[in-house]
């Protein structure tokens, strides 16, 4: 029974990675909220902040079961095994759904965080005039992000190093979506399309025995890219996972209401009910990205009229919120069956 038990938690683990995944890869959405909401966040940021110098002399010293279960190992490579199947199939069919029914996965996640509000808040008791303040300044800083104006594309490897580090941002901070953020530095395609679609066809050229991709300049130039933004992303998963460990155990009351004023401010950006507005040049011709996709400015936002497609999505709404008070159940019901 106990090995049972054991093998469906590892299960578990992987999906939650996977939901994790697919929640980085949206705008807007941020995988921490997962984390959070599944009950795994502060045993996933205390995993991340033991990759410290007792990992690497461990590691470096071949005592690789010892740096293995230090860093509690076997909970991130599960979590992260999750992430990275997501990045090739979930996040696939996120890119397909919200291109094809985009309201629809935009009511969805919108649904997903008032639901994230309730759980935080519901257990949140500690609200003194330092909290307010910051739940009012996390929720102004997450509402002014969505109304900021993307910069074009820039592949120079130092910048991009720089946007592995922001994107992380959003698994290590509910609330807080890297993938957006890439969006206002222009890198989003270049990062989490381009790069990600250009490792998928050299695996697959690989596989089928094809390796004319090495002379493919415009693919090496890009697998770079992508082998860069990967440092930069592990660089800021480890060194912000020991911020937060050290701020949740110094400001846990502070921390946590900002991250509630973040996540109300993250609406802003996923209102399902949006027009895309597209940079375009003096001619009034749309900017079109390194894949030939229109450059994304911004969003119109408006109130809908009550149709049945109003109707619909509202239903997503709802369905999002119960998918956050399953997780919440779900999380509740583990941390019971591990005490």
């Amino acid at each position: 029974m106990e090995s049972t038990r054991s093998l469906k938690d590892k299960i578990f683990l992987v999906i939650k990675g996977l939901a994790m995944g697919a929640a980085n890869k949206v705008p807007g959405v941020s995988g921490g909220v997962v984390a959070f909401v599944a009950g795994f966040y502060e045993e996933f940021i205390y995993s991340l902040q033991r990759v410290n110098k007792t990992a690497f002399r461990l590691l470096f010293g071949g005592r690789f079961r010892s740096f293995y279960r230090y860093i509690n190992g076997k909970f991130l490579f599960l979590l992260f095994l999750g992430m990275i199947i997501s990045y090739f199939s979930i996040s696939k069919l996120l890119d397909y759904l919200i291109v094809h029914y985009q309201l629809y996965v935009w009511s969805t996640f919108f649904g997903m965080i008032i639901g994230s509000i309730y759980y935080i808040n519901k257990d949140f008791k500690d609200w003194n005039t330092k909290t307010i303040a910051a739940l009012i300044i996390g929720a102004a800083i997450g509402i002014s992000i969505s109304f900021l104006d993307p910069a074009m594309e820039n592949d120079n490897l130092v910048f991009v190093f720089f946007c592995g580090i922001i994107s992380v941002s959003g698994m290590t901070l509910p609330g807080f979506s890297g993938s957006f953020i890439l969006i206002l530095l222009g890198n989003y395609v270049l990062l989490l399309v381009d790069s990600v679609n250009a490792l998928y066809d050299t695996f697959a050229d690989i596989f089928s025995g094809n390796f004319e991709f090495i002379k493919d300049q415009a693919r090496m130039r890009m697998l770079k890219v992508l082998s860069v933004f990967t440092l930069g992303s592990v660089t800021g998963l480890v060194t912000l996972s020991h911020l937060l460990n050290y701020i949740l155990k110094h400001y846990k009351s502070i921390t946590l209401a900002t991250i509630i004023g973040f996540i109300i401010g993250s609406l802003g950006v996923v209102w399902p009910w949006k027009q895309t507005v597209y940079k375009i040049d003096e001619t009034g011709t749309a900017i079109m990205d390194s894949s030939g996709a229109p450059v994304i400015e911004n969003y119109k936002r408006f109130i809908p009229e009550l149709t049945t497609e109003t109707g619909i999505a509202i239903a997503y709404i709802i369905l999002g919120i119960f998918i956050v008070l399953a997780l919440e159940w779900y999380g509740k019901r583990t941390r019971r069956t591990n005490i």
